[in-house]
């Protein structure tokens, strides 16, 4: 036990092999809350706090990307007034993060269909995009009323109107063409998918863009997940052997 604990200790992040492009599910934050005798609102509001607490660290560290799940398609079945908390916080930092990509020189991306949010979130959305569309620093992409399958979708219908339009001929058709009509068109993958939270799947997110990515799952809940429990998904990344379907 001793010899492993050393070990243990010993490990730390390569700052020189980092990920490019770490992706996270939110996951755990009404768990967090119930266990605690709170409402779920309650831990969605820790989790907001997290999610900025963490993406200032990747952003210090030097991550280039970093992708959040933040809302699903499937999250609006949620009761009434979870889902108005979560709007209201997502509001509260498309706000904050107005000043925030000028200070830190950020570039702020939102995924997901836009059907069904108010008009002032999405003019929100709108405002922080043009503000930071000219940032050099780390790209936060925030999924937002996102589902992978959905994404899939209307990339197949938006290559469908174009062949029958005549702009593009079937045997065109690549893998690459159609990263270029998903949300995520000029990000690289993932190179690390991260879930908090104790469950062991996908749930609708970035299966395309996933295919080849490192997964790390934890049992820590999101409102849990500091800077340390990071470094450690960091590390089991760096220990990976990545072979792309080689040897």
């Amino acid at each position: 036990m001793g010899i492993f604990k050393k070990k243990q200790a010993a490990e730390s992040v390569d700052f020189t092999a980092l990920p490019e492009h770490i992706a996270i599910i939110l996951d755990g934050n009404g768990r967090w809350a119930k266990r605690r005798g709170m409402p779920r609102t309650a831990g969605h509001a820790v989790g907001s706090e997290n999610f900025r607490k963490i993406a200032t660290y990747c952003n210090d560290i030097g991550i280039k990307y970093l992708t959040v799940y933040a809302f699903s398609t499937e999250n609006w079945k949620r009761p009434d007034d979870e889902v108005s908390t979560i709007m209201s916080l997502l509001e509260k930092y498309i706000i904050e993060a107005i000043d925030e990509v000028r200070k830190k020189n950020l570039r702020l991306c939102f995924w997901g269909s836009r059907a069904g949010l108010s008009e002032h979130i999405k003019k929100l959305m709108d405002e922080s995009e043009k503000e930071s569309r000219d940032m050099t620093g780390m790209q936060v992409n925030v999924c937002l009323n996102y589902g992978s399958r959905n994404e899939i979708k209307e990339a197949v219908s938006k290559i469908a109107r174009d062949v029958s339009a005549d702009k593009i001929k079937p045997e065109e058709i690549s893998e690459d063409m159609i990263d270029s009509y998903l949300y995520s068109a000029g990000t690289p993958a993932p190179d690390l998918l991260i879930r908090p939270g104790g469950e062991k799947r996908l749930s609708n997110f970035l299966l395309w863009q996933l295919a080849y990515s490192e997964m790390v799952f934890t049992d820590k809940l999101w409102p849990e997940f500091d800077e340390r429990e990071l470094d450690r998904a960091i590390i089991e990344f760096q220990k990976r052997n990545r072979r792309y379907g080689g040897i």
